[in-house]
């Protein structure tokens, strides 16, 4: 199907969301969550400790390791004027790793906040580190339309990975609508978070707690981990009628062949934690059919908006698996970097390899609610009133979803 004949009204996907169900802080008990089961048509609720009731046997559960970092610096002109610098992503050297080891100078797209006042020149921010006055400047060397190339530079003998951390403060998202606080230092991470590259968390894992996981390895259900750094294009709303033309945000991740094999073992058990999670491993299908029309992956080229809407339905999740675990056999490949922009939606999208979704509840008109609408279909409509209803708290910080649709990934 040509773009220009897709159409999504995004109207469709409009629902009341009260201010106070919006969930401003986490609970004390992480696992202490509601949750919603939806199986196959029936909605029940239990706490988010139970999920494993609700799992088959032999389920693997998908989580996306990335950790948040503190992406925004707050700093100052010579005058005095206060501006905000939100990260999103390395520019030069655009891998996030080498990025956060820079020294010295590290250039990166940002966002920045009060820009009318920065109109030239630099602005910095001063700090003591091991008793001596230190200083991390910044300036823009490109000026985009909403995002900027900016320039960073400090003496101290520190990365800019570390600069963050001693820096930075959480980017918590905009909708909740209050500074972060030092709970979110803390409760806007994944316990199980490794590698830094996100401006936002995936909030779906932020239930788990070690406890949990490791109560839950008893009972026979087993765990595997993507990395997708979760940019700040997810915050975005639609703002385009038509769903269908709105520019999906280019997002990172990594996997590893060790990981491909698991999900090849496990395939039609897999639980995605979290819609970034989703988007990671139905990518994987995109990888995989290059694979088969050119021989090789071309991981250099982003798996596009809807690139996986023209792959035929025949051509399964678990071939996609085999193929890609094939090819990295024989060109001995350890881990696989790729990018996807990726925009799951109800209009014809055929889930390949994820069999289960848990994740939170979205926004009215996001991507994200098109996304659990390709996979519930219509039902999302009873999924959010029966939440609205019986008092679910909604977004990152909010309860808990468990989606089932049986009929999916059946060969």
């Amino acid at each position: 199907m040509q773009n220009a004949e897709r159409h999504i009204d995004i109207n469709d996907f409009d629902y009341d969301l009260p201010n106070e169900r919006i969930a401003k802080f986490p609970l004390a008990e992480r696992s202490g969550s509601k949750l919603l089961v939806y199986d196959n048509g029936s909605i029940s609720e239990s706490r988010f400790r139970n999920v494993a009731d609700h799992l088959p046997a032999g389920a693997m559960l998908v989580f996306n390791n990335t950790r948040v970092v503190r992406a925004r610096i707050v700093m100052h002109k010579p005058s005095g004027a206060r501006i905000e610098v939100f990260c999103l992503e390395p520019h030069r050297p655009a891998d996030y790793e080498r990025a956060f080891a820079m020294r010295g100078e590290s250039e990166w797209s940002c966002v920045v906040g009060n820009l009318k006042k920065w109109k030239e020149g630099e602005v910095a921010i001063n700090f003591e580190y091991e008793g001596v006055q230190q200083r991390l400047s910044a300036e823009i060397v490109e000026r985009g339309t909403r995002e900027h190339i900016v320039r960073f530079r400090w003496s101290v003998d520190l990365s800019f990975g570390e600069l963050l951390e001693l820096l930075g403060r959480i980017p918590i998202p905009p909708y909740l609508n209050r500074d972060s606080e030092e709970i979110d230092n803390s409760r806007y991470q994944t316990v199980y978070a490794k590698y830094e590259g996100s401006v936002a968390a995936p909030t779906a894992g932020l239930h788990f707690t070690p406890e949990l996981i490791a109560s839950m390895c008893e009972r026979g259900i087993d765990f595997e981990e993507v990395t997708l750094h979760v940019g700040a294009g997810t915050f975005l709303p639609v703002k385009e009628e038509n769903a269908a033309h709105h520019p999906m945000h280019t997002e990172h991740f990594v996997i590893q062949r060790s990981t491909i094999q698991r999900l090849r073992a496990s395939y039609g058990r897999i639980v995605s934690v979290g819609t970034t999670s989703v988007r990671t491993l139905e990518s994987l299908s995109a990888l995989a059919w290059r694979i088969k029309s050119c021989g090789q992956p071309n991981v250099e080229r982003t798996v596009g908006q809807w690139e996986l809407y023209d792959i035929p339905v025949e051509f399964s999740g678990e071939q996609a698996l085999r193929m890609l675990e094939e090819y990295m056999l024989a060109n001995d490949i350890e881990q696989m970097k790729a990018s996807t922009q990726i925009m799951i939606t109800p209009l014809g999208y055929h889930f390949r390899i994820v069999k289960y979704i848990i994740t939170n509840f979205h926004q009215p008109k996001s991507t994200l609610l098109l996304l659990v609408s390709a996979y519930v279909g219509d039902d999302w409509h009873r999924i959010y009133d029966y939440a609205l209803a019986n008092d679910f708290r909604f977004l990152s910080y909010g309860d808990s979803s468990l989606l089932k649709v049986d009929t999916l990934g059946e060969e």
